[in-house]
């Protein structure tokens, strides 16, 4: 694993540090005081990033966020998409596995289908881009994980009519997120193999799939689909990952080895959002 230069460690503590205080401006002792830096490194380094016009050196020698960074900064965010970094993930996943791999983002109480990847053998997937439906409990199970009282506000508004065993599994559904990163789901009894969407079709309260809670190794399932979530910088989820369209019933350590895999590429798309960033090859 490669490691950053700290050269670069440096700058960013400097430009972050100062971002994190907005309106106000810091001479180089608060900085070098703040963040723990010799003077001549601080003194080098404030030098470099004026020069450049990514901090500027006000008349009474403190120092502000600079015009090149704000230009920055303004690109970023008119230009800023998770799908930048999700769009390679999900190809790479749908080729791998076989299946379709969508991006649904959370819109209120309905999820919308605003990316997709398909292997070869799905491009006449059935359900097309922009797609919105409503969130049912197996989405929720995902999208609401680490929100127990978000989870539980939409349990009291769904105009779903969940049985107290609906309820429980539910809850089960949650904690097996958050132990494993992902929810597989599995083709309900007497439920006809082709579905139009990660767990639901369109128009109806029974959701034609299951959250597979269980998972014995060398047992077999009728697996329909495998969802993950997203993290944003405030840890909520917005964005989760479905793969779809399994061709055959898997065991549940494949299944298990496929969810890793989505769980670990939601991460890496996490890390992005969060600032966080991922580690180097």
């Amino acid at each position: 694993m490669s490691r950053s230069s700290p050269g670069v460690a440096r700058v960013a503590a400097i430009l972050n540090f100062i971002a994190d205080h907005p309106g106000q401006a810091f001479a180089l002792t608060d900085l070098v005081r703040a963040l723990k830096l010799s003077r001549a490194t601080c003194h080098a380094l404030l030098t470099g990033l004026v020069d450049v016009g990514y901090l500027y050196r006000t008349t009474d020698k403190t120092y502000v966020l600079g015009p090149a960074l704000a230009a920055i900064g303004r690109t970023a965010a008119e230009h800023f998409s998770p799908l930048q970094v999700a769009q390679p993930e999900m190809r790479r996943l749908a080729d791998e596995f076989d299946v379709v791999c969508g991006a649904y983002f959370l819109e209120g109480d309905t999820i919308h289908l605003r990316e997709r990847a398909a292997s070869l053998s799905h491009v006449g997937y059935p359900v097309p881009l922009g797609t919105r439906m409503p969130m049912r409990s197996v989405q929720a199970m995902s999208f609401y994980s680490r929100t127990p009282r978000e989870a539980e506000s939409w349990l009291a508004r769904t105009d779903s009519e969940l049985s107290p065993e609906q309820i429980d599994e539910f809850h089960a559904g949650l904690e097996f997120v958050r132990q494993n990163g992902f929810i597989p789901l599995s083709r309900r009894g007497g439920v006809n193999a082709a579905m139009n969407g990660p767990g639901i079709r369109t128009g109806t309260d029974d959701p034609p799939v299951a959250p597979q809670l269980t998972l014995e190794p060398e047992k077999s399932y009728p697996l329909m689909a495998i969802m993950a979530p997203i993290y944003d910088n405030r840890n909520r989820v917005t964005i989760s990952l479905v793969m779809a369209g399994f061709h055959a019933t898997m065991t549940g350590a494949a299944i298990r080895q496929a969810g890793r895999q989505l769980a670990e590429a939601c991460a890496r798309i996490s890390g992005f959002l969060s600032g966080r960033g991922t580690p180097a090859d």
